[in-house]
């Protein structure tokens, strides 16, 4: 520790952001992301400011031989975002975006959130597919896919990428786009965070709002199996401007609720009457859809998120929802231990489903339902008891399951070839052979890895 205190004394002459050390103040939050039950303990926090600190925060990971690990928004369930014993490369002090309402671009730093992106470019009615919660970091979303209440209209997050700024293992600073670096922009739409880290984006921004038609609508949860049925056939025939969420969730008073969130991001006359037939449906005790700005449909959902609590989550597609597999979610939803868990099912249809599955890394193309087991709770007790009931309920989910599975809702223990498989199909072997050529040494590795 003696010699990366110099060295990180030495760094500190030059280095634009903070460099903390265990002893330091600032660390124990630095070191912290969003998913409770993460408690890892860094050698060496690198909150950067910018690609130079990036490219020399590695140069002094790779010298001391420590392993390194990236931090975007920190959101991600897995916690691959820090590590025990080696570099944490912090990017949330690199939070600017910026608008260019003319060419209808933005560029992000790599530890955006949502809220920044939505923020800024709603100033100017535009808008990009972000996530379904605001708090959720830009980098690790779209990096490993991006979905989001504009994904059927305008494609994944990555699917509107116009180029990703990287520094390399190397530590240099390349831009991947279709002209530049093509292999590795096909490689990092999808590959999630192994092959650089990623200090900007560039993307293509699209007329949204500022007002648009969103919202909740919940049922009682005996009326749960109809509710999932109605949202299931729903969502079979819907226009590109709709995303919709079904969801087993529990109200703020304690109440065990069906719901179905929704958003239009079309004109308010057609998005009144597309979920119209949402409003109309059984006797719902909540009832929420209607006119409100963009930005607050993609803060809806952040209260059932708080930072903090601990999470476990089991997630894979289904390509249909039949009445069986309703059934089941049903039940499990009911011996769910915690009143934080819940269980969601996102539609997934529209322009992000007519992208061939090698034109990017990222290879789940079909339609159907993305299903997410999520498992919260505040109380470190009730670990095993919150656990156990995410990997049962996912378990009685198998006679249901697709191919694919979604990269950024696998948790630590989704590893190994069959996580690979089932995430990327067809396109793993090309994303290894790129890996070879850009980190042969497979320096970045604190992920879902693809060796080299």
């Amino acid at each position: 520790m003696a010699d990366l205190s110099a060295s990180v004394a030495e760094l500190a002459r030059t280095f634009s952001g903070r460099l903390l050390l265990p002893a330091d103040p600032g660390y124990d939050e630095a070191r912290r992301v969003h998913n409770g039950m993460i408690d890892k303990h860094p050698a060496l926090v690198a909150q950067c400011r910018g690609a130079a600190d990036v490219a020399d925060a590695i140069g002094l990971a790779r010298r001391h031989g420590l392993e390194i690990a990236v931090r975007g928004g920190g959101h991600n369930v897995s916690g691959r975002a820090t590590i025990d014993g080696g570099l944490m490369i912090d990017l949330s002090a690199m939070r600017s975006v910026h608008v260019d309402r003319a060419s209808r671009r933005a560029r992000v730093d790599g530890g955006a959130l949502w809220n920044d992106v939505n923020r800024e470019t709603q100033l100017f009615g535009l808008a990009v597919t972000g996530g379904a919660v605001s708090t959720t970091g830009v980098a690790g979303l779209t990096l490993g896919g991006g979905f989001g209440w504009l994904m059927p209209k305008y494609g994944m997050a990555l699917d509107n990428l116009e180029a990703v700024h990287l520094v390399t293992a190397a530590g240099e600073a390349v831009r991947a786009s279709a002209g530049e670096h093509p292999d590795l922009f096909w490689a990092v739409r999808g590959g999630g965070g192994n092959f650089g880290v990623a200090s900007s984006f560039e993307f293509t921004l699209h007329e949204v709002g500022p007002v648009v038609t969103g919202g909740l609508v919940a049922h009682p949860i005996d009326k749960a199996r109809d509710v999932l049925r109605f949202f299931r056939d729903y969502s079979l025939d819907l226009p590109d401007d709709v995303f919709t969420v079904g969801a087993l969730l529990t109200g703020p008073d304690g109440t065990r609720l069906a719901g179905i969130a929704v958003g239009h991001c079309g004109s308010l006359e057609d998005g009144a009457r597309v979920v119209a037939p949402l409003k109309s449906f059984g006797q719902p005790v909540m009832d929420v859809i209607g006119p409100m700005p963009y930005s607050q449909i993609n803060r809806m959902l952040d209260d059932a998120f708080p930072r903090g609590a601990r999470n476990y989550w089991k997630s894979h597609f289904l390509d249909t929802l039949p009445d069986e597999a309703i059934d089941t979610l049903v039940d499990r939803f009911l011996a769910c231990p915690s009143p934080l868990g819940q269980i969601a099912l996102e539609g997934f249809h529209g322009a992000a489903t007519r992208v061939a599955p090698e034109a990017t890394a990222y290879a789940m193309r079909a339609s159907g339902f993305n299903t997410l087991i999520l498992s919260q709770w505040t109380n470190a007790g009730d670990d095993a008891a919150c656990i156990d009931w995410a990997r049962e309920s996912y378990a009685a989910l198998q006679p249901f399951v697709g191919a694919r599975r979604y990269l950024n809702y696998l948790d630590h223990d989704d590893v190994g070839d069959a996580a690979l498989a089932a995430v990327y199909g067809p396109n793993l072997s090309r994303l290894r052979r790129v890996k070879a050529q850009y980190d042969p040494e497979n320096v970045f590795h604190a992920n879902l890895n693809v060796k080299p």
